[in-house]
């Protein structure tokens, strides 16, 4: 037994060192091959490759006439995938680690020790930096100098081949061969999509791309700042593989070479970093950005790199970092634009963070130049708005109104998206939907399956229904809805039934097939996630099939239950004030349970002239038409349209069916009344029930975020 466990112990000592043995021999081995293997790629390349013209190669592509991945080309995979192999396992270091960032793959001179001092003392680069464009993506402008003949060639550049084939034809120093990158990516960027696969192509089958590429591996150390964060952003926008030793090269460059730069070059590394995937050296590049810019903010002066800086750093930055950057932005808000403006929207929500003092500058200068603001920039602020949850009511009118005013300019789909938008900020653009209302019943045709239901969800949620054209506009909406019944799936039908229903209308050719569906049980699946919303809307379409019918009559009285005794923190308040108002709580009802699963706060019972409060007991089982029934709802404010007491769809419904129930329903914003104090509480109630008339709201306003 003794010695089995000796043998036992001995074999678990040695285990890790035969692996370890193996794993190192297997290590050099794959290092011996990636150098042989880059050796005869590299002479292969130097001796069978020749230059060829972009205008051949432009044809040649457009002959084969279809599109092939880069990475799947013959010529690509040899000149980068083994020259700058896969770097899973390579002996790349890090921060932490010793291994020479250079030694797979090329053969680089050891950088000398006066480098750093005189890449520092050299001028910063031959690229400058220019605001954003309205794709978000960097502009870089060059500054030429005029004597040199190879800046004034790359100027006449029309296309990336052309500036490859300007480098092929001259003897590329460091400082051209960045400049030919970024000139390659600032013309690439801007092509079409199709345009953009082709030229890909073409950019990596050219001998001038992968002959730049091998001079920024071999030249990186020796780079200004400038140009290598630049020549990183311009390398990876082009689309070379991350895990090649190219990229991978840059980014420990980099790393070696932080401290150096300066505030700009921090803001493009931040923008290319943002683009790539996590490994090692991107995280270890990221932590250490987060930590050289924390210490920078204080003397970053300029608006456009603090907003590029918010939206690179991301959700996942600490909280006190981010109040760092506000703190920035607000010192310098004072010289903010109006293309600014538009960023700081997008950046906030990159960085997850709703910043009301940044966001009300932003908002203002907005409105100040709505005018110049195109399509897409006016759908970002609203999207950007609600992931912030921002709610802004001047800015959301301002909108609006130039949208309402400009209405005969925009496209009608492009109407139905600010629609869209605004409906799910839950504010009721009244002037633009009643337009819009208009040219839903003048033309319909333009109504496809998806805008019709988007405009059912609209209208339904914002409770709009036109004025002097009720009747036209349902009828329009109901024959559209019919025209799509044979291709309409069961879920959609639920949806658009249901938006009609919100709005008091009943479609009954929808509404036939909806419960022919219903009774098969093809409407409600037991593996839908969706299950139980979905039964909501039924039940709620069914109720509106009762009481919005025809043939619906008022009750002469409703029986009603307590549903609970218990009551939320909420309504305490309430009770007591309800309690010192009518002197005992038996003058009251809480907590009532009503037909059509509709529950109710507070139920109170009053002479016909809305004079005495009658006990609940006295009038329990007996109709009496003489006795009025008042319903109290406290409501939160997500149940009224932003800005405005009107309420939303469900609470518009709700009120409508309590009615045809026989109630008279107060509607109390409860955020407001929970602020008020105890004496005003009651007087507020007191108000609200002796009043005749039950539906005014003008005792309570809501405020927007000014």
């Amino acid at each position: 037994m003794q010695f089995l466990q000796a043998v036992s112990t001995v074999e678990f000592h040695r285990i890790p060192y035969f692996e370890l043995a193996f794993q190192t021999l297997a290590e050099m081995n794959n290092k011996i091959s990636y150098l042989l293997n880059s050796v005869r790629c590299m002479h292969r390349c130097n001796s069978v490759l020749t230059p060829k013209s972009s205008a051949t190669a432009r044809k040649h592509i457009l002959w084969v006439g279809r599109y092939r991945d880069p990475l799947e080309n013959v010529n690509f995979r040899k000149l980068f995938l083994n020259i700058f192999p896969s770097l899973h396992g390579s002996s790349l270091r890090f921060l932490s680690q010793e291994t020479d960032v250079f030694s797979t793959g090329a053969n680089i001179q050891p950088e000398k020790s006066t480098e750093a001092l005189v890449s520092e003392q050299a001028p910063q680069s031959s690229l400058e930096l220019e605001k954003l464009d309205d794709s978000g993506s960097f502009k870089v402008k060059r500054v030429v100098d005029h004597s040199d003949p190879f800046f004034n060639g790359l100027q006449k550049c029309t296309c990336p081949c052309d500036i490859l084939d300007l480098a092929s034809e001259s003897a590329v120093s460091i400082k051209h061969f960045t400049n030919c990158l970024t000139a390659v990516w600032r013309l690439f960027k801007n092509l079409s999509e199709d345009q953009q696969r082709y030229e890909k192509q073409l950019i990596f089958e050219h001998p001038a791309f992968v002959k730049l590429c091998q001079q920024l591996l071999r030249d990186s150390r020796r780079m200004t700042r400038g140009d290598l964060v630049f020549s990183l952003h311009a390398v990876v926008s082009l689309g070379v593989p991350q895990n090649t030793l190219l990229v991978q090269t840059l980014l420990r460059v980099c790393q070696e070479k932080l401290n150096q730069l300066d505030n700009r070059c921090i803001s493009v590394l931040a923008t290319t970093l943002a683009g790539l995937d996590k490994d090692k050296n991107v995280s270890a590049l990221q932590a250490g950005l987060q930590l050289l810019v924390e210490q920078r903010i204080p003397s970053i002066r300029d608006i456009f790199i603090l907003q590029n800086l918010m939206k690179c750093m991301g959700k996942d930055v600490p909280v006190f970092l981010k109040k760092k950057l506000e703190m920035a932005v607000l010192k310098q808000i004072d010289h903010l634009t109006f293309p600014n403006a538009l960023r700081v929207f997008s950046a906030l929500v990159a960085m997850n963070y709703c910043s009301i003092p940044i966001l009300n500058a932003c908002s203002k200068k907005i409105q100040e130049n709505i005018h110049d603001a195109p399509f897409r920039r006016l759908i970002l602020i609203l999207e950007a708005c609600y992931n912030l949850q921002y709610r802004n009511v001047k800015l959301f009118s301002a909108l609006a109104d130039y949208i309402n005013s400009t209405a005969c300019l925009w496209d009608k789909s492009q109407i139905i998206l600010f629609l869209s938008a605004f409906e799910t900020l839950g504010f009721q653009p009244s002037e633009l939907m009643g337009v819009f209302a208009e040219k839903v019943t003048e033309d319909p045709e333009f109504l496809n399956l998806k805008n019709l239901l988007i405009v059912l969800r609209v209208y339904s949620r914002l409770n709009y229904v036109p004025r002097g054209q009720k009747h036209l506009f349902f009828e329009t909406l109901h024959s559209c809805l019919n025209k799509y019944l044979p291709q309409i799936s069961n879920t959609e039908l639920l949806k658009a039934v249901y938006s009609l229903c919100i709005l008091g209308y009943l479609p009954h050719r929808a509404l036939d097939e909806l419960l022919q569906k219903n009774s098969r049980g093809e409407l409600l699946l037991s593996d839908d996630l969706y299950k139980e919303q979905k039964e909501m809307m039924l039940r709620c379409v069914k109720a509106c099939m009762e009481l919005d019918g025809p043939s619906f009559t008022k009750p002469a009285f409703v029986l009603t239950e307590n549903f609970s005794s218990l009551i939320s923190l909420n309504l305490r308040k309430a009770r007591e004030a309800l309690i010192e108002l009518l002197g005992d709580e038996n003058m009251f009802r809480q907590n009532v349970q009503l037909p059509y699963k509709y529950h109710i706060d507070f139920e109170i019972r009053m002479d016909s002239d809305r004079k005495k409060v009658l006990p609940i007991a006295a009038t329990d089982d007996h109709a009496d038409s003489s006795v009025q029934r008042l319903a109290v709802l406290f409501v939160p404010l997500s149940a009224f349209c932003v800005g405005t007491m009107h309420p939303q769809g469900k609470l518009a419904m709700k009120k409508r069916h309590l009615n045809k129930l026989g109630y008279h329903v107060i509607l109390v914003l409860n955020k407001k009344f929970q602020e008020m104090t105890n004496e005003d509480a009651v007087e507020f109630l007191k108000g609200k029930i002796y009043s005749e008339n039950a539906f005014s709201f003008s005792e309570m306003t809501v405020q927007d975020n000014n």
